[in-house]
């Protein structure tokens, strides 16, 4: 009798372990654009390096709207629908669908970008719902950015600034460009469209116009970002944007939270999570980096010289 005792006693300590380790979890993954795509590569990275390998102990189901907010839109039900284990999303925009569609569940979601995380919990200290992750700072630091448009060109006076009324952010985007150009006594050339298809042929009016010597945006859903640096390039026009991703494919410069650390510090949370943690209890966490991103080559295109003292403080610097 004692000798059955001890064995049921052994299986219940070490089944229920084994059991735990033996679970495959099932994260799916949704984000809105290109430009977030960095941050689920860094989640992924770090989940590794904590013991998380894919095809082991976790799979991912990933999914890229490219820009798109319909197809976005059936990306979030399909994901929901499928039942993960747990939903990482970067940017508000591909998080706010999830978590309308998750409201009043225990299904865990973790963002690992937001540009305005109090558009889906209620404060930085507790979510209140099911959701938890990692501030961008994007809307804290558009002053910022403003600012380094000022140092890189002390001249300009006239700023272009792109706005699409169907933004996640575009009020609050609006309001903190507006005040942060009159703080620094620069007149925006507002260009206001509402879908982001619209911006093209206004854009290139104003630019042949020449309307600004400068232009500035700090919106993620462009899917003709591309050309829209190009067409400003052409034109002689220095782009600051929102992110790293643009200054690559050709803007001027950015600062902008590093999003390949964001993903890293999300699967923190995340593992904290799949130990039993409620994402309620989860502060809101934020970025542990920011970066000052210069693009030479786009600087010689325009005829600017780049001031040494915005070269020193720049954490990286392309040619």
């Amino acid at each position: 009798m004692k000798r059955t005792i001890l064995i049921l006693s052994v299986w219940f300590l070490f089944c229920p372990a084994r059991a735990q380790a033996d679970k495959i979890y099932r994260v799916s993954a949704l984000v809105a654009d290109d430009l977030f795509v960095p941050a689920f590569d860094g989640f992924k990275k770090k989940m590794a390096e904590i013991g998380y390998i894919e095809g082991k102990n976790i799979r991912y189901d990933f999914n890229n709207a490219k820009g798109d907010r319909d197809i976005l839109a059936v990306m979030a039900k399909k994901i929901v629908e499928g039942k993960p284990d747990l939903i990482v999303t970067s940017s508000t925009t591909a998080t706010l669908p999830i978590a309308k569609l998750t409201r009043g569940t225990n299904l865990p979601v973790v963002f690992l970008t937001s540009a305005n995380p109090l558009a889906l919990v209620k404060s930085y200290a507790s979510s209140g719902n099911n959701l938890t992750g990692v501030s961008s700072s994007s809307l804290d630091i558009i002053e910022k950015r403003m600012e380094l448009l000022k140092e890189l060109a002390p001249k300009v006076e006239r700023v272009i600034f792109l706005v699409v009324s169907d933004a996640t952010n575009f009020e609050a985007v609006r309001r903190l460009t507006k005040e942060a150009a009159k703080r620094l006594g620069l007149t925006l050339v507002e260009l206001l469209a509402d879908r982001p298809e619209e911006i093209r042929p206004k854009l290139a009016a104003l630019i042949k116009g020449r309307a600004g010597d400068a232009l500035f945006y700090s919106l993620n859903l462009i899917p003709m970002r591309e050309e829209i640096i190009r067409q400003a390039t052409l034109g002689g026009i220095l782009v600051i944007g929102p992110g790293e991703e643009v200054v690559r494919e050709g803007a001027l410069a950015t600062y902008a939270s590093d999003y390949s650390s964001l993903g890293p510090q999300g699967a923190l949370l995340v593992d904290k999570i799949l130990k039993g943690a409620r994402p309620s209890d989860l502060p809101i966490e934020q970025p542990s980096k920011l970066k000052l991103i210069v693009n030479l080559k786009t600087a010689k295109a325009i005829g600017l010289t780049i001031p040494k003292k915005v070269l020193i403080r720049a954490d990286e610097i392309i040619e």
